[in-house]
């Protein structure tokens, strides 16, 4: 049997530790790009992806509820904050070659998968880099619990394009271009140059990642005859379960392909309209 890029999702999603995932998720995406440089690309194909990824033994998994806050300002509180933005960026490892391996039977073009296999790629940097700080700090992932609740959205959508689309890139990973300029200025004050220079690669390459939700929702809901903006309104209803939280980083929204149409109707605050900005 010949490899698919298919079979190639499944493999990242079915290994469990972190640095393995990542490491393989590097090298499949290499594997990918060679071939569409050869000019005979890989075949998309078709595979049956575990409804939860692998997962190591740690850390725990707890309902979001049940994780330990966290205090920023102490050395303590900024490991807990790399501890849970490495948890978010092993995540979406697993969400990027999910959606290859989920969705392998909805017909899109070859850029579809250029763009989510690069995603992922970056993403499994993005955690190694994490990883990277957290252990320069004496800790490491696992040492600490995290929430459960980030594959909701993955199993909710998990026979539905557009609102994996919508509900993923679009919500989930636009949050992150929100907070992550505060997470920058923190250790920025804390003097850690390594997280500062780890977290401005993220916040650079997740705007395209979000873009790519955005690119990719709109070119579906053309091709189906929906209207984006409504029908983004309508699925984000039925599959993000609570209203979006301002503030929005909307210069950056907008680069990603967000108008503020899109996201302010779903805020659970709106701004006196003398504070929008236009």
């Amino acid at each position: 049997m010949s490899l698919t890029l298919a079979q190639m999702a499944v493999d990242v999603l079915t290994t469990a530790d972190g640095r393995a995932k990542t490491a393989l998720s590097a090298a499949h995406a290499a594997t990918w790009f060679a071939s569409r440089a050869s000019g005979v690309s890989l075949p998309v194909g078709q595979a049956q992806p575990p409804m939860h990824p692998a997962r190591p033994a740690q850390p725990e998994l707890l309902d979001p509820r049940d994780v330990p806050r966290r205090r920023p300002g102490s050395a303590q509180g900024r490991i807990a904050l790399l501890h849970a933005v490495a948890h978010i960026e092993l995540n979406a490892v697993d969400l990027h070659w999910d959606i290859i391996a989920r969705f392998g039977h909805v017909p899109m073009p070859p850029g579809f998968y250029d763009d989510w296999v690069k995603a992922a790629a970056e993403e499994s940097k993005h955690f190694n880099l994490v990883c990277d700080c957290l252990e320069r700090l004496g800790s490491h992932y696992g040492a600490m619990p995290a929430h459960a609740g980030m594959w909701r959205a993955a199993e909710e959508t998990a026979d539905d394009l557009h609102g994996r689309l919508a509900v993923v890139p679009m919500v989930l990973e636009a949050r992150g271009l929100d907070v992550t300029p505060g997470m920058i200025a923190l250790f920025e004050k804390a003097g850690d140059a390594g997280a500062v220079a780890a977290l401005n690669t993220i916040y650079a390459e997740e705007v395209a990642h979000v873009a790519y939700g955005s690119k990719w929702f709109h070119w579906l809901c053309g091709r189906d005859g929906l209207d984006p903006k409504d029908a983004f309104h309508a699925l984000v209803r039925q599959y993000f379960h609570g209203a979006l939280k301002p503030p929005f980083n909307e210069a950056k929204r907008a680069d990603a392909g967000i108008p503020p149409d899109f996201y302010w109707p779903l805020a659970d605050e709106i701004p006196a309209k003398t504070s929008r900005v236009t």
